[in-house]
């Protein structure tokens, strides 16, 4: 019995992805759990082994195509299945012209001239009496997450031009359509002062003789683009930032440091931060909940994201239950994940369900940065570099390891002082690290 191969969900917000290459050609046998197709979402690449052994029997979604969640892209079957391609059909001549068709020799001498076009009518009625079977055909092309941003900002799909398969409306167009503010993105047009104008090379690549390299984005960029935008104009974003002393951490690393090697994996700064980050989440399951229209949805699971900078990005794999994990399973697991994201084996679980997300831009060297909520999260800690700081202490000047720390959080629902309570409590843990967290 043919097996059906799915586009899986790389993410609790994701709704499409995109086909990057198919590993597998038809007609290739193929194990169960063997890489048969890569994709690029927003939060992933990766690579999808297959649900089954087999014969890849047909195709149906070439490389470059984004479709929706759960479609069918592929089937597995035996070698018997395999679907044969059909030779194209070559379309059929323009018919010849006619003798009243024929274009007089003036116009044939101006390049851009057209001939007008006749009002289309199908069965007798206009094309205006058809555009609401129109309208409600565009609005079946667009996922659960394009209908609500829609609703959210009173637009209606009908009047967006879908780019995905099918004219299919995609988020990338929802938002660009809201941006555009007044449509111009559907009439092409610029505006320049008072007058409004076709777009030209020059006002897209530049000044005349400058040295520019244009490059597509990666679907992957398009995309943490898309969610990112989104974020901004989801969530009301407030950031509350900590000056944090690692100086015990750092004391405790040296010491535990070769035991840690000896189990396999090293002790780093963002284990500990991992397990302080648990116990304030604990303590202010605020941080740890997302809201839902009127609802506020108190996750019992800590979830912890961990953000992994690829070349071509970014993505942030989940650490399911990280408050049952002690400061070696943090380490493990935090090891592991970020391992198989850089090699692209990410499994689709492994990027769902993630209540809290931290990210560490001080490994580039950043002092602090202001990071963007992970949608439908409604916290992110963001981790500066690490260094040896003049501080006082007692009134006088000491070397102590320390770093900033910031909270990025929503506050639609974590207010102000809340937010500082937990930064607070993450400060305290990290401080006073002692035996009881191991």
């Amino acid at each position: 019995m043919p097996t059906p191969v799915l586009m899986p969900q790389m993410g609790e917000s994701i709704a499409e992805g995109t086909i990057v290459r198919w590993i597998k050609k038809v007609g290739e046998a193929v194990d169960r759990d063997e890489p048969l197709f890569e994709i690029s979402t927003d939060k992933v690449d990766a690579e999808i082994p297959a649900p089954a052994a087999g014969v890849l029997t047909e195709i149906k979604v070439k490389e470059g195509e984004t479709v929706a969640v759960n479609s069918v892209v592929a089937t597995i079957g035996t070698s018997s299945e395999v679907a044969k391609q059909e030779p194209a059909t070559p379309a059929p001549p323009p018919p010849a012209p006619s003798r009243d068709s024929v274009v007089p020799a003036d116009v044939v001498d101006q390049p851009h001239a057209k001939p007008a076009a006749a009002p289309r009518k199908t069965n007798g009625r206009s094309a205006a009496a058809n555009k609401p079977v129109e309208d409600d055909s565009r609005k079946q092309r667009s996922s659960p997450l394009v209908r609500r941003i829609a609703k959210d900002n009173d637009v209606d799909i009908s009047q967006i031009h879908g780019s995905g398969l099918g004219g299919r409306v995609t988020k990338h167009d929802i938002l660009e359509y809201i941006d555009s503010g007044s449509g111009a993105r559907d009439s092409g047009l610029e505006t320049r002062g008072d007058e409004t104008q076709p777009p030209t090379p020059e006002s897209r690549r530049g000044d005349p003789g400058s040295r520019v390299e244009i490059k597509p984005l990666s679907v992957m960029r398009k995309k943490i683009a898309e969610h990112m935008v989104m974020s901004r104009r989801t969530s009301a974003h407030v950031h509350s930032v900590f000056h944090v002393n690692f100086s015990t951490v750092e004391r405790i690393r040296q010491q535990r440091k070769a035991e840690f090697e000896q189990s396999g994996v090293k002790l780093t700064y963002m284990a500990f931060i991992a397990k302080a980050a648990v116990s304030a989440l604990r303590k202010f399951p605020i941080v740890n909940a997302s809201l839902d229209g009127d609802n506020v949805i108190y996750k019992k699971d800590i979830n912890l994201g961990i953000a992994v900078a690829l070349e071509t990005g970014l993505i942030v794999p989940v650490i399911k239950h990280a408050d049952e994990k002690n400061l070696l399973g943090l380490s493990r697991a935090i090891a592991d994940i970020a391992t198989r994201a850089r090699s692209k084996q990410l499994k689709p679980e492994e990027v769902h369900d993630g209540t809290f997300t931290i990210t560490n831009p001080g490994q580039f060297g950043s002092q602090f940065g202001m990071p963007i909520i992970n949608q439908p999260q409604v916290a992110i800690l963001g981790v500066g570099t690490i260094e040896k700081r003049p501080i006082v202490v007692d009134d006088a000047i000491a070397i102590r390891t320390m770093a900033y720390l910031t909270l990025g959080y929503d506050h639609r629902l974590v207010d102000g002082a809340t937010g500082d309570q937990f930064m607070a409590e993450i400060k305290e843990q990290i401080e006073h690290f002692d035996g009881v967290q191991w």
